[in-house]
């Protein structure tokens, strides 16, 4: 069985991890990146951390198929570069990722965005397996996104669409955004909205876990800040339901382990608030990925990579067609279905 080198690159650290082509994870591991505040290029750190870690774990470089990456920021798909941040990221912007390791360990390399992979991993081994037009939003420091549609990935010219988090909800009288404009979603429906709203009345609410446990507790203020958030949440996704007239909607990111606090609040809005037609049949729920115990081997942060193209067969899934040589993005249709894999080189 084939075997890929899966690398996860966020704002704080890099999980790395192999992984065989039915999405089982065989190995992991961690190494920060900020860990001298970014001193050190984000892609030094890495390159130096994916060496290691194959040393480590015994892996030869030649027993690998190829390498997925998922990474933080606007990632040139096509490219495998590093194009645009938000906020403050010092050395990362231009970071060349699919060049350098390619040039470390002479295997086929994709990079994409992590929110993307996060829509793809959902429908290869996750919540999403069956569905061909999905919204995933992670909500977190920031709000991510990836939207499947017709099967297909949604990249845009240079791989960077599905940028949710910067949909503008408050554009006219919003507050400034860490990418420049005004009234960007994220401003109001990532987790650090929720808590910076919530420290200005209890300092003790100093994150999302102390938040749900008031809200449990009954704390009415923090219910209150609860629906407000929600609301917000719910209103962008609406809108995003009357442009891609989805049949799931994932919600990802630690919080979204709330289901009554959380996940059925803003499924029974966005259903509210959307015309009857485009209401009916759409779910909404929890991303698999963030539920799982660890002892699951099977859905991983890691496994939020890139779908091998070589991977025949899946469940219920086949590809209809194969392609030679590397990584590609790609969904595996279920069988029977017509349209055609979405696979890009």
């Amino acid at each position: 069985m084939k075997q890929y080198f899966g690398i996860d690159i966020g704002g704080t650290s890099v999980k790395l991890g192999i992984v065989d082509e039915t999405g089982k994870v065989l190995a992991k591991g961690e190494a920060s990146v900020s860990f001298d505040g970014y001193e050190t290029p984000v892609l030094t750190t890495v390159r130096k951390a994916a060496k290691e870690f194959l040393t480590a774990q015994n892996v030869p470089v030649e027993s690998l198929t190829g390498i997925g990456v998922s990474a933080t920021g606007q990632i040139d798909s096509r490219k495998g570069m590093v194009v645009g941040t938000c906020g403050n990221f010092p050395h990362y912007i231009g970071s060349p990722i699919k060049a350098a390791l390619e040039e470390d360990f002479g295997l086929p390399v994709t990079v994409a965005n992590d929110a993307n992979c996060m829509t793809l991993g959902e429908v290869w081994v996750g919540g999403a397996k069956g569905y061909t037009d999905v919204i995933g939003v992670t909500l977190g420091t920031g709000v991510g996104g990836g939207i499947l549609t017709g099967g297909r990935l949604l990249e845009g010219a240079r791989g960077l669409g599905g940028e949710l988090g910067h949909y503008r909800t408050h554009a006219l009288d919003g507050v400034p955004c860490t990418c420049g404009a005004t009234g960007c979603w994220e401003r109001y429906a990532a987790t650090t909205a929720l808590v910076r709203a919530a420290k200005e009345r209890d300092p003790a609410l100093v994150d999302g876990r102390a938040i749900f446990a008031a809200a449990e507790a009954g704390d009415k203020t923090v219910l209150a800040l609860l629906d407000d958030w929600t609301d917000e949440i719910a209103q962008g996704l609406a809108g995003m339901v009357h442009i891609f007239n989805p049949q799931l909607i994932l919600i990802g990111g630690g919080v979204s382990a709330q289901q009554k606090l959380l996940i059925d609040p803003i499924a029974a809005k966005v259903k509210a608030s959307v015309m009857p037609a485009f209401a009916e049949g759409l779910e909404l729920r929890a991303a698999h990925a963030d539920h799982v115990t660890a002892a699951d081997d099977k859905v991983d942060a890691l496994v939020i990579i890139l779908v091998p193209i070589d991977v025949r067969k899946a469940g219920s899934r086949a590809l209809d067609e194969q392609r030679s040589g590397g990584l590609q993005l790609c969904i595996l249709q279920p069988e029977g279905q017509r349209r055609r894999p979405s696979c890009r080189s």
